[in-house]
């Protein structure tokens, strides 16, 4: 293992960041349209965007430093359990073919810029916006605050700003980046992330596949790589008394592995980042081809968790498992190698962030803002009030990362997908009937996060007491499951129920603004775009 500051590795490191900085800037002029001040403009790039940079975009968006870092740290600790993404990511783009070209179609006929905004179109209840909303918000800030774990990993790898250090030193580094993240997506809103994703995607395509090349020539190849990680987690966990992990799920944990997997998948479409790259694009045609080709990036995610186990051969052992991937990439690459992979990590950090903050801030300003506040807001005042809180937003970010553990951020973040699983009755359903009745909705919405908040905090792990995972228990199966689809079933359970109750009470239902050709309406059909505005509509 390296010590001191790899002046190579940075310097390759501190190139691209310069690099996508230009980019990040200079996307304000990319299509640059009449009226910029505008939610469309700003935070949905005018709804311009053809198949390839919405893949790059939508790429970049669902794979992100939490992929890189994360996901082969949790095969690097526990095996192959960590493998959960690979499912995932295959089984939600069946999902998404069938409901998420009706949410474009829907949005872009009336102009929604957000999940909420349907919400509120189609069951007539700001009640239910707002909880979507504030949901949104809720489970989108631990992923932020995941990316920036991602940046302050390859940083301390490379010796910038170690532990030795006084907190301003230490941090300034994660500062510096933040401020440059903040700055660009102030100014150029999502152009920044949709140009800086083709750099991004480009590096990581680069790295993983020279990384599965030579990384196991020089470990001997993969046959040592498996024996090596087989007899590491044969060994027994001291404090449990049970092997620390598993190279295939035994069976105890089938459970909680399939659980984990289509919970995760039913989850990653309701995530605001993932729609606002979806509504960016300029037309339905283009969501349904993104959805054949985006498994492409499920390939590159089996490899990258290979590397887990690669970390094991290499025999590196770090306390914090984020580190583990860094670590690796230092150990075996040469240093200006080293520096492009750190970089890829670095990027793959900041495309994700830039996009979720700007979701998270449209969400305020269109159903908290503009439904609560001031209905009467202009576009223009939308657009700067999104502006001020997509800064706030990673602010509270950056204040999780620097003042808590960084090795419970993947918790929070699974906790978030406890949370957003629990908007897909709402979402999704309303994308295909108008049964369900809106207070049966909120009800249904209230009692999975209850159930989810409450069974998460009482998981314990080594390092926490609350909030130490998101498998539990599942009630009257007994076997172990990921609770955020245990919540789910109890939420669609509850909506159900009352909507039969409701119905047959005669509850008012609220007014739909929407009707059914417009679920399958796409740019140049009649009205698709009258209603959008002129910036937007010139530019299909």
């Amino acid at each position: 293992m390296k010590t001191g500051v790899n002046g190579v590795a940075l310097g390759v490191f501190i190139f691209f960041f310069l690099a996508v900085t230009v980019i990040g800037f200079m996307a304000s002029r990319w299509r640059k349209a009449e009226n910029e001040a505008s939610l469309d403009e700003w935070g949905l790039g005018g709804r311009s965007f053809g198949t390839w940079v919405t893949w790059f975009l939508l790429g970049g968006d669902l794979y992100t430093a939490y992929t890189f870092v994360a996901v082969p740290a949790a095969v690097y600790a526990a095996g192959a359990a960590g493998f959960f993404a690979v499912p995932y990511t295959i089984l939600v783009y069946p999902l998404i073919f069938t409901f998420l070209p009706r949410m474009w179609s829907v949005s872009h006929k009336h102009g929604y810029v957000t999940t909420s905004d349907f919400v509120r179109g189609r069951f007539g209840s700001k009640g239910l916006s707002l909880a979507v909303a504030i949901t949104g918000i809720l489970a989108t800030m631990p992923y932020i605050a995941l990316q920036l774990v991602g940046i302050q990993a390859v940083l301390d790898v490379m010796g910038v700003g170690g532990e030795g250090s006084n907190w301003f030193i230490k941090d300034l580094p994660l500062l510096i980046a933040f401020a440059v993240l903040a700055a660009y997506t102030y100014s150029s809103g999502l152009r920044a992330p949709a140009l800086i994703a083709f750099v991004k995607d480009g590096l990581i395509y680069l790295v993983i596949i020279v990384a599965i090349i030579y990384i196991p020539i020089k470990l001997g190849g993969f046959d040592d790589i498996f024996a090596a990680a087989g007899k590491k987690f044969a060994t027994l966990n001291p404090a449990t008394g049970k092997p620390t992990g598993a190279l295939a799920p035994g069976e105890a944990g089938q459970w909680g592995y399939a659980t984990l997997a289509l919970g995760s998948a039913l989850a990653l479409f309701m995530y605001p980042h993932s729609i606002t790259a979806t509504l960016s694009s300029r037309s339905r045609n283009v969501i349904r081809r993104n959805t054949t080709i985006l498994p492409l990036y499920s390939l590159m995610l089996g490899l990258l968790a290979l590397l887990g186990f690669m970390a094991i051969a290499d025999g590196i052992k770090v306390k914090n498992g984020q580190l583990a991937i860094p670590q690796l990439f230092e150990n075996m690459f040469p240093d200006w190698f080293a520096g492009v992979a750190f970089a890829a990590i670095g990027i793959g950090a900041l495309v994700p962030a830039a996009i979720m903050s700007i979701a998270a801030a449209n969400l305020f300003t269109r159903n908290i803002y503009r439904d609560f506040i001031k209905p009467d807001a202009s576009p223009a005042q939308e657009a700067k009030v999104s502006k001020l809180v997509s800064l706030l937003v990673k602010v509270g970010a950056l204040a999780f990362v620097l003042t808590m553990d960084k090795t419970v951020a993947i918790n929070f973040q699974l906790l978030g997908g406890i949370w957003i699983l629990q908007t897909m009755p709402a979402l999704v359903g309303g994308l295909f009937t108008r049964w369900f009745h809106r207070w049966a909705l909120l009800a249904g919405w209230a009692a999975g996060m209850a159930y989810g908040t409450f069974a998460a905090f009482g998981v314990a792990s080594p390092t926490q007491k609350h909030f130490g995972g998101s498998s539990k228990e599942i009630p009257g199966i007994g076997e172990i499951g990921y609770i955020g689809l245990t919540a789910f079933v109890l939420n669609v359970v509850v909506v159900v129920v009352l909507t039969f109750i409701l119905k047959a009470a005669k509850a008012p239902e609220g007014v739909d603004e929407t009707s059914p050709s417009d679920y399958t309406a796409d740019v140049g059909d009649k009205g698709v775009d009258a209603e959008l505005p002129p910036a937007t509509a010139t530019t299909h």
